[in-house]
């Protein structure tokens, strides 16, 4: 089922069938209204944060979707271990990935080493958002990355800023610097709630990884 964005015309609790045929027709009658608003067509800057997990897979899901649309698109990935199984799944002609990170920042416990991986990793960013032929960019944990002051919020935003204006960068990673909310055209925050990692369960294959 597709979920549309919520209306003003919604509320819950029982309805007849005249109420809920009123409902649905002030719901469309809204949607409507606002998909006739809508006629720009740009470029996003998307960022996933937040503590809870599924940041890095929704960005490897938007990988996905746009290499459907036979788009080429680049991953970045600052922070996490090489991610061999999705980059497998995903790998062809249209999809650029690049591990730049050693794995987490509390088993490199070398400061000078992190940043100078995050330094090369932005790079290779910088030179995809010139690419005339690369639609989106996936900048895995980024957000961290800005959180631990290994690269230069404002320099990061400045680039962003001077993106090809149909070019898509997804940003993910808890902690995302205020800044870059401000500026990003898209915002989605995982809470935690509940995680099995609390209770002693191991990460898994096709969960965690």
């Amino acid at each position: 089922m597709s979920h549309t964005p919520q209306t003003t015309a919604e509320k819950t609790g029982p309805q007849t069938e005249a109420e809920h045929a009123g409902h649905m027709k002030a719901i469309q009658a809204d949607m409507r209204a606002k998909l006739e608003a809508t006629r720009e067509k740009r470029g996003l800057v998307i960022v996933h944060t937040g503590n809870g997990k599924g940041k890095s897979t929704a960005g490897f899901g938007m990988v996905a979707r746009m290499l459907a649309h036979k788009r080429k698109c680049a991953v970045i990935q600052f922070i996490k271990a090489s991610n061999d199984a999705v980059a497998k799944l995903l790998a062809g002609p249209n999809l650029r990935w690049h591990h730049v990170g050693e794995g987490f920042t509390w088993d490199t416990q070398n400061r000078d080493a992190d940043i100078a991986q995050c330094r090369a990793g932005w790079q290779l960013a910088l030179d995809y958002m010139r690419d005339p032929e690369i639609t989106l960019i996936d900048l895995d944990e980024i957000n961290v990355v800005l959180d631990l002051g290994y690269l230069s919020v404002d320099e990061v935003l400045a680039a962003l800023r001077q993106k090809r204006p149909d070019q898509h960068i997804v940003c993910t990673g808890r902690n995302a610097p205020a800044a870059l909310i401000e500026l990003a055209d898209l915002v989605t925050e995982m809470r935690e709630i509940k995680h099995p990692f609390n209770t002693g369960v191991q990460a898994q294959a096709g969960i965690e990884f």
